[in-house]
């Protein structure tokens, strides 16, 4: 089997979740930089990275790197690159995304137009043709230049790994299933335990918690853009892939998973959502306001993303919201508690420092993820 160079990016400050995603499939990290792991692959890993990874973004195929302060170095290294490698002579092909830091190459659009003018003079010359008709299948490119670093990937997924298939309708402000995913890692929750998310909007931070329960493999319901590239990965192996993740599926597994809101059109959401996911009977959703927040058992966990005040006329509700956080926490014995939020007076509202904090960013808003820990059940090592 052909062997890769992969590249998987993720949100800022979730890398060391993915490293041990990528590690527990049974691949190589050979680096691990600011939003994405770098590491070691054949097809079988590709395919497997794709359908498996729950807080990946993409999986990029790398093609190289080179050096950059000048566009005539940016064409020149582009053009060295072995594309015909990659790309047939009918694809299409385009710069998807430019991202540029501490460079002295920062014009994305530039970037894009430069790297094409060098992609084609480089196929022209190997395919002996004049021009493209570039009417074939979709080989587009993401390109990142850190400190005039220029790493240049093949883009195997198409639409980001966190659109799983599931979520068609959506609150006003979702979070990412992948970024939801990562902040559930990095928790001791496991499925037998109990989670309550009691802003569950359309449903993320329960179905990715059902979907980890069930050993579902986030992308077993949706398609990837290399399916569509037999010449770098067979259709066979795609197949072994699914195949792999549709037998490890479970859904018959004993969870306590709860998602409310105070919405009851959100809580209809949640509940088709998570039909859409394969994953209802496995997760309660009611309306119930965080006020009513209240649990018989011990030892169990609250998950969520509470507002933190999207809309000017939210704000002067926070306090008093994170105040009922507070109280409802304190009144659960036993219980852990993780939130991200970027509301900065959170910690003072729910009246307790947080045993832990993680700065993280979701899209472009700093954001915390604060961590009030519980202690560990009586004969439970984690």
């Amino acid at each position: 089997m052909r062997k890769f160079e992969l590249i998987a990016p993720c949100h800022f400050g979730m890398e060391s979740v993915l490293k041990r995603e990528i590690q527990d499939l049974g691949y190589e990290v050979t680096e691990v930089a600011d939003g994405r792991v770098t590491f070691f692959g054949d097809e079988d890993a590709l395919c497997r990275a794709n359908i498996f990874l729950r807080t990946a973004e993409r999986i990029l195929i790398k093609v190289g790197s080179f050096h950059a302060e000048t566009f005539e170095e940016l064409f020149q290294g582009t053009r060295g690159l072995r594309w015909e490698e990659y790309i047939p002579g009918d694809g299409k092909f385009w710069v998807a995304k430019a991202a540029s830091i501490k460079s002295k190459l920062f014009s994305p659009s530039d970037i894009q137009s430069i790297m094409k003018k060098a992609m084609v003079e480089r196929l022209k010359d190997k395919y002996h043709v004049k021009w493209f008709p570039e009417d074939g299948e979709a080989f587009p490119l993401r390109v990142f230049i850190m400190k005039d670093e220029v790493t240049v990937g093949l883009d195997t997924t198409g639409e980001s790994l966190h659109k799983r298939g599931y979520r068609r309708l959506t609150a006003r402000a979702p979070i990412a299933e992948n970024l939801a995913a990562a902040l559930i890692l990095l928790t001791p929750w496991t499925g037998g335990r109990i989670l309550v998310d009691p802003f569950c909007g359309s449903g993320t931070f329960p179905i990715e918690a059902a979907m980890m329960a069930a050993n579902m493999a986030p992308g077993m319901n949706r398609s990837f853009t290399a399916e569509n590239w037999p010449h770098l990965v067979g259709k066979k192996i795609w197949y072994n892939a699914m195949d792999e993740a549709a037998d490890l599926v479970d859904t018959d597994v004993d969870t306590d998973i709860q998602g409310y809101d105070i919405d009851e059109n959100m809580v209809s959401i949640a509940r088709e959502n998570a039909r859409l996911a394969g994953v209802d009977k496995l997760i309660h959703f009611q309306r119930r306001g965080v006020e009513q927040l209240s649990h018989p058992k011990k030892y169990g966990f609250i998950i969520s993303n509470p507002p933190y005040g999207e809309r000017l006329q939210d704000k002067k509700e926070l306090p008093a919201l994170y105040r009922t956080i507070g109280e409802r926490f304190a009144a659960l014995d036993s219980w852990s508690m993780y939130l991200i939020t970027a509301y900065e007076q959170a910690e003072h509202d729910i009246g307790r420092k947080a045993d832990k904090n993680r700065k993280i960013y979701n899209g472009m808003m700093k954001t915390y993820y604060y961590q009030f820990l519980g202690p560990k059940p009586p004969g439970r090592k984690g």
